[in-house]
Order: structure tokens, then C-alpha cells, then sequence
């Protein structure tokens, strides 16, 4: 294990160390067992949490399980590796760009544990708290995106709606986002967060409505660089949004400069629509896409359908839903030609945001930090475009 990788190790563990705290002061204590239920400020309510209270076992079931359930899943989830005797010993890791941003702009020698924060390090402070505050968010739009979607499975478990009811997990995802604002404290912090909320709703919101009777002729009639267009304006709020929170996150912590922010929001925009480019390909590709392969054909906001629209007649695509839909993409001469040029797309983006992040990186050592954490998911991206070259015999 290289001298990085153990300091990105060091910053994914305190993460998990600071994520079990806050879930710990919004709960009181494990399942069964008394607490106080404490407010926004601190002060300690008149109710306590397990058996001994119909109020509190209540709590604990509506709320305190399930969002201790939509924080805590892992399953599935692409992670470091378990490297006994590291930091995080034998668990899985998953680094946070919040660090990353952090190590790039106050140096590896910055010590990252708890006697940093006791030291009076105040962006150390600020970049903790938005580090937790970014993956409770992550969490919450998992929640609420599985019940619009209705997604099953997630991370290789049922989904938070099925597990504990849809009522309930759209509570616990609006409670969340409530929870993570409160805890990232910073006013600058909280701003960059709320903006990405925001951007994420309105994303979904686009996304959504690509199942309406209107918004699909919308789509079926427009020229070719319009869909493609609409689909970017989409990912990159969707999307784009869930890779540049982190970062903007860290960046208000830091007070970094407005135009290395204006880089980096760039490079995370592409790494978004890379992203989203994999999702949507991996739907065609059984190798990669599991059980969600051909998941999805009521909805216009996959790329790939919208690359195929161009060839059906004018007068048929109207009718181009469902089980036709499904037809008219699985047998297209063209679907093997679409997906691999998506998938080389997919690696181009990713490859033209590795470099600009690149270009900002104080050290090797941050660039190294970087792809470490990147990878971790990105490999994918690669290995997609690999797969589809290998198919087609390119």
C-alpha cells in the first residue's frame, strides 16, 4: 500500500468514524436501548427512545430504523479494499472528494484525526462536518430517487420503500436532507449545499417528466442535436450535481478561489455526464448491468433511445413506448454501433476530467489522491468501454 493510499485510508476511516457520530447524537443509542430524543440545538426532549416508551419505540421504528438503514447500507457499494493492519483495519472504505479538496489545499502533512479539531484547525472542522453533511445528502437522494424510479434494489438490497413502506422513506430522505443542512453549519457550506439540493430536485424533476405523454412527443419530434441537449441540460443536474456537491462542499469550506472553483465545477460536470453515460449503456450490456438490463423503456431519459429516435419513421415514433420501444432498440441495427461510441464518450469524459483536475492538484500526491478516489467507481467506465470494443471486435 503506497504512503497516499494509507492518507486516503486515514480520511475515509475518520469519515466513518464521524458519520457513526452523527447518526449516534440523532438517535440516542442502538435499537432497544434508552436515549434522550435531541432537538436541532442540542437540547436534550422529554422522551425516551426503546420499550420502556410507546412515543419512543414508535421513533424508533418510524424514523430512527429507517434512517439508520438508509445510511448505513453498503452492500454493493464499490469500495477500497479491506487492507488489514491500515487505517479502517478490515473494513470497506469509500473515500470522499471532501478530503481530497482538503489534502490538495492544506498539504499532506495536515494531521487528519481528532486532536487536529481539538487544536482549533477550523477548516478541518468545517470540511468534516461537510463531509458527513455530503453523504447523509447522497443517501437521501438514493431514497428518494429508488420510490420515483421504483427501483427495488439498491446497493444489492431492497430498497429503503420496500423495506419500511414508501410513506416512511420518503419521510426519512426529506428528514435526512433537514439533518445534514443542520450539521454542516457553515453558512458557506450550507449555501452549496442547498444550491445542489436544489439543482438535484430539478434534475429529477426533468427526468420525471420524460415519462409523460407531452415531454415524449416533445422529444420524438425534435431534431437530434435538441434530444442531446436536453439530455445534458438533464445529467448534468441529475447527475453532474451528485459529483460536484462534494467538491463545491469542500471548496466553501476552504474558501478556495473563484476560478480554480470554476475549474474543478467543470471537470465534476463532465465526470457526471460520464456517469450518467455508463448508467444508461449499462442498461444494453447483461455483462455489466445485472438485473437492471432493459429495465427501463417508459421513460425518453436514456441517451441511447434518444440516439436511436432519428431512424424510426416520423409518423411511428409517437408510439414508440414500452414493449415497442423495447422492440424497436433491442432489434436496431444499430444498437451495438451506439453503445460502444457512448461508452468511448463515457472514457473521453472522464479522461478530459481527470486532466483539468489534474491541473489544479498542488502535488503528485494529490493527483494520486485523486485517482484513487475517482477509480474507485471510474475503472468501470473503462472497463465498459473495454467490453463493448471487445464485443464488436475493434
Amino acid at each position: 500500500m503506497s504512503a497516499v493510499e494509507g492518507v486516503v485510508r486515514a480520511d475515509a476511516a475518520l469519515l466513518e468514524a464521524d458519520l457513526a457520530r452523527f447518526l449516534g447524537s440523532l438517535t440516542g443509542g442502538p435499537p432497544g436501548t434508552s436515549g434522550s430524543v435531541t432537538s436541532g440545538s442540542g437540547t436534550p426532549g422529554s422522551v425516551t427512545l426503546g420499550s420502556g416508551s410507546a412515543y419512543g419505540a414508535a421513533l424508533d421504528r418510524a424514523l430512527r430504523l429507517p434512517v439508520a438503514d438508509a445510511v448505513g447500507s453498503k452492500a454493493g457499494q464499490e469500495a477500497l479494499r479491506p487492507h488489514p493492519g491500515a487505517p479502517g483495519g478490515g473494513a470497506p472504505l469509500r473515500p470522499s472528494m471532501v478530503y481530497w479538496a482538503y489534502r490538495n489545499y492544506r498539504g499532506f502533512d495536515a494531521v487528519s484525526g481528532p486532536s487536529a479539531a481539538d487544536a482549533g484547525d477550523d477548516a478541518l472542522a468545517a470540511v468534516r462536518r461537510a463531509a458527513v453533511a455530503v453523504r447523509v445528502l447522497l443517501k437521501a437522494a438514493v431514497v428518494l430517487d429508488d420510490i420515483q424510479d421504483g427501483s427495488a434494489v439498491r446497493y444489492g438490497e431492497p430498497a429503503l420503500h420496500l423495506t419500511h413502506g414508501v410513506p416512511l422513506a420518503v419521510n426519512t430522505g426529506s428528514w435526512l436532507i433537514a439533518a445534514a443542512l443542520a450539521h454542516a453549519a457553515d453558512p458557506a457550506v450550507v449555501e452549496s449545499l442547498l444550491a445542489a439540493v436544489a439543482n438535484g430536485f430539478t434534475g429529477q424533476a426533468v427526468d420525471i417528466a420524460t415519462r409523460s405523454d407531452r415531454t415524449r412527443t416533445d422529444l420524438t419530434e425534435a431534431s437530434y442535436p435538441e434530444r442531446i441537449g436536453f439530455w445534458e441540460s438533464m445529467a448534468a443536474l441529475k447527475t453532474g450535481t451528485l459529483f460536484r456537491m462534494p467538491l463545491d462542499a469542500a471548496l466553501a469550506a476552504l474558501h478556495v478561489v473563484a476560478d480554480e472553483r470554476a475549474a474543478l465545477q467543470e471537470a465534476m460536470r463532465q465526470l457526471g455526464l460520464a456517469s450518467q453515460l455508463f448508467n444508461d449503456v449499462t442498461d444494453f450490456v447483461p455483462e455489466l448491468g445485472g438485473a437492471n438490463t432493459h429495465e427501463d423503456f417508459d421513460a425518453l431519459s436514456n441517451r441511447v433511445l434518444l440516439e436511436l429516435l432519428d431512424s424510426a419513421p416520423p409518423d411511428a415514433r409517437p408510439d414508440l413506448s414500452g414493449e415497442r420501444l423495447r422492440s424497436y432498440v433491442l432489434g436496431h441495427p444499430g444498437l451495438d454501433r451506439t453503445l460502444l461510441a457512448l461508452a468511448a464518450e463515457a472514457a473521453e469524459r472522464k479522461r478530459v476530467a481527470k486532466e483539468a483536475v489534474h491541473r489544479v492538484c498542488r502535488s503528485a500526491e494529490s493527483a494520486a489522491y485523486f485517482d484513487i478516489t475517482i477509480e474507485r467507481k471510474g475503472h468501470l467506465i473503462d472497463r465498459l468501454h473495454d467490453t463493448l470494443r471487445q464485443r464488436s471486435g475493434v
